[in-house]
């Protein structure tokens, strides 16, 4: 199968189209034809080795983490789905990748993809569906009426974050430029920031919850934002020991993590907030929830531009300009 890879780490990480045998499965495990794939940041900072102490792949390296497509084989001891289903996952953080014709999924991270969606669409939907989800349900625990700040509305994250936030009931504040002003009222947002004209840190107060997409100063002036007995939730850093700790990692990350998050823990605490950084993590069962909510038009998936299979390394180069108004997919077939 022909699959895009990486052959090592750094700055030369010899990205390219590589051909690969189709993976065997294990009990728990499916084998899905690929049919598209969502881009996201993060798959163009793996190959640098960024993420080398936390994420282990075996090299060459398939790229890429969400997918949509048709599962074409099942291992003994899956229930849930059998050849022929249609599904959409993310294959984050287990070692994997899914830019590829054929992925192998395991059960427990894959869900039925809506009807109402095509494979595009869901493929654009599982890292940034789960991580809004973990980030503003299960991390902060938002409520309704409580307000939500989401910064960078009208990007992958942003744009499916807002929907969520209202529909858990919350008031979402959010900065955009000048030309997304609409598409980010459309989504839902309540107080918009036209980052071009005005500085959010100025304007918006009383925040009980933000989430953290940009990085260093943006973090501490978000915080600055929030009431006491406020939340941030960074997706982007710094790290914290609860983070080493949680992932079980040796006592030197454990260390190097508590002093890379203590300046920004020193800030918070300041000011009586709660700061934590946020690893996404697959799940099934939460995104199967997201699919519901995709079924029934509550969210709805934002596609900035679909590149061919072939022009895989042209999309990667499109995400890393940081300009897209939601996801970009590669569709495979």
């Amino acid at each position: 199968m022909k699959a895009l890879t990486f052959k090592r780490y750094g700055k030369s990480p010899d990205i390219g189209f590589s051909d690969l045998s189709i993976p065997t499965l294990r009990d728990d495990e499916m084998l899905v034809e690929v049919h598209a794939v969502g881009l996201n940041p993060i798959d163009n900072m793996i190959p640098t080795g960024a993420f080398k102490p936390l994420l282990k792949f075996q090299l060459p390296a398939t790229i890429g983490s969400d997918l949509a497509g048709v599962v074409k084989q099942v291992g003994s001891r899956v229930t849930r789905f059998k050849p022929g289903d249609a599904i959409f996952a993310s294959l984050f953080d287990l070692g994997t990748g899914s830019l590829a014709e054929f992925a192998v999924v395991p059960e427990r991270v894959a869900a039925p993809k809506p009807t109402n969606l095509d494979f595009v669409q869901a493929a654009s939907v599982p890292m940034v569906g789960l991580t809004s989800w973990q980030a503003i349900k299960e991390r902060a625990g938002v409520r309704p009426g409580q307000k939500v700040f989401i910064p960078a509305g009208a990007g992958g994250i942003g744009s499916m974050a807002i929907q969520l936030a209202k529909h858990f009931g919350a008031k979402v504040g959010t900065t955009t430029s000048t030309g997304n002003v609409a598409l980010v009222r459309s989504l839902g947002a309540d107080e918009v920031i036209d980052y071009k004209k005005q500085v959010f840190e100025k304007e918006l107060r009383g925040y009980d919850m933000a989430l953290g997409t940009l990085r260093d100063e943006e973090i501490e002036k978000a915080i600055g934002i929030l009431q006491p007995g406020g939340k941030m939730v960074s997706l982007v850093g710094p790290a914290d020991a609860a983070f080493a700790e949680a992932r079980g990692l040796n006592f030197i990350l454990k260390f190097v993590f508590g002093l890379m998050g203590r300046k920004i823990k020193r800030l918070a605490a300041k000011r009586d907030v709660a700061y934590s950084f946020l690893f996404v993590r697959p799940d099934g069962a939460q995104l199967a929830d997201i699919g519901k909510l995709l079924q029934a038009g509550t969210v709805r998936p934002v596609v900035d531009k679909v590149f061919a299979f072939k022009q895989a390394p042209e999309a990667l180069a499109y995400v890393a300009q940081g300009r897209s108004k939601g996801k970009v997919v590669v569709q495979i077939k």
